[in-house]
């Protein structure tokens, strides 16, 4: 046979390609197998182990010759075990019935009677540290006409990218409640991104008072939090605040994973946004959460007397006013900082 260079070019590359599909597809399934598995970190090892020696074998009869006779017969076995593993992921269901951690052993509901609505398990946890807590769940009314004031908090926590979003809704008596979409941890689980990727956590809706949700990222996690305005009318904010009991009533009941990038605490509150004003376009500030106050910013959807998103920033910061005890929390982080100069963009 006569030496065809793009031919080979060709077969190389169909090769790489086919090699890098089933290293992404081992890696997902290890991942899955990891997280999911069962609670013997021996016993997953060995599956684990046993599903990359079957993908090893398959990718050795790509690049060697010698094995070419073995192809069909070890990718016919990757395939089968593959699908075995995908029907396995998709019997993988949430549930609402677990050992869940303290703070998020309850999830609110809500029982409306025109624009008066009740919300059942608000948290007001007395927070010393992470560990050592007063939990206080409770009930309260609220009249939907007396919302004066939509908030949205960000909490970073792994760098500039990465923030939590909270939103809170202000009432004419001074009353605040904070609605936060979380994990929900069972009991000593720690949270993990990768982990959120694979059915790890559920979807909870908190609800909490600022002197409990924020007061904790704040005063005991040490977090850099921020309170930014949201310019939204009454009968949006209303909408918003029905939206969020809406979710929090159907989590309730049907159970839904947390996923890291696609169901997280920014991409609830677009969903949100999305069905109040459907000309807000998906933007990767909105997956990459920290950046989240830029995109407002352009959009015209913070009230703020700044010109420019730096000086935005540096005067949203509440972390010098949230100093001091849980008592007068949400008036003293109002309370208006020291105005901090930026140049221009």
């Amino acid at each position: 046979m006569a030496y065809n260079p793009a031919l080979i070019f060709l077969t190389f590359l169909a090769q790489a390609f086919v090699s890098l599909l089933v290293i992404l597809i081992t890696i997902w399934g290890s991942l899955a197998l990891y997280y999911q598995l069962s609670e013997s970190r021996v016993f997953n090892a060995v599956i684990i182990g046993l599903w990359v020696l079957i993908a090893l074998a398959a990718l050795s009869t790509i690049w060697f010759a010698d094995l070419y006779q073995f192809r069909k017969a070890l990718f016919i076995v990757f395939t089968l075990v593959f699908a075995v593993l995908l029907i396995w992921w998709h019997s993988i269901k949430p549930s609402l019935n677990r050992d869940w951690a303290p703070e998020v052993a309850q999830t609110v509901t809500a029982d409306f009677k025109g624009d008066q609505v009740r919300l059942n398990h608000i948290r007001d946890f007395d927070w010393r540290t992470e560990k050592d807590f007063t939990a206080n769940w409770k009930s309260a009314d609220y009249d939907l006409n007396q919302i004066k004031s939509v908030d949205l908090f960000l909490s970073y926590w792994a760098g500039p990218a990465i923030a939590h979003t909270l939103v809170s809704f202000g009432f004419e008596d001074g009353r605040y409640v904070v609605f936060s979409a979380e994990i929900r941890k069972k009991r000593g689980q720690a949270f993990s991104e990768i982990g959120g990727f694979f059915k790890d956590f559920e979807l909870a809706m908190i609800a909490a008072e600022e002197s409990d949700i924020v007061y904790l990222r704040t005063n005991v996690r040490g977090e850099r939090v921020y309170r930014y305005h949201v310019d939204i009318a009454p009968e949006q904010a209303r909408q918003l605040f029905r939206l969020y009991t809406d979710t929090a009533n159907r989590l309730s009941k049907d159970a839904g994973f947390y996923n890291t990038l696609t169901a997280n605490c920014t991409t609830v509150v677009f969903d949100m946004a999305r069905i109040l004003d459907p000309s807000i376009a998906l933007d990767y500030r909105v997956l990459l959460s920290g950046y989240l106050p830029e995109y407002m910013f352009e959009k015209e959807l913070i009230l703020t007397p700044e010109t420019n998103t730096q000086s935005m920033r540096l005067n949203a910061d509440i972390s010098a006013q949230a100093k001091g005890s849980r008592e007068g929390y949400s008036q003293r982080i109002r309370t208006a900082p020291m105005p901090q100069p930026v140049a221009a963009e």
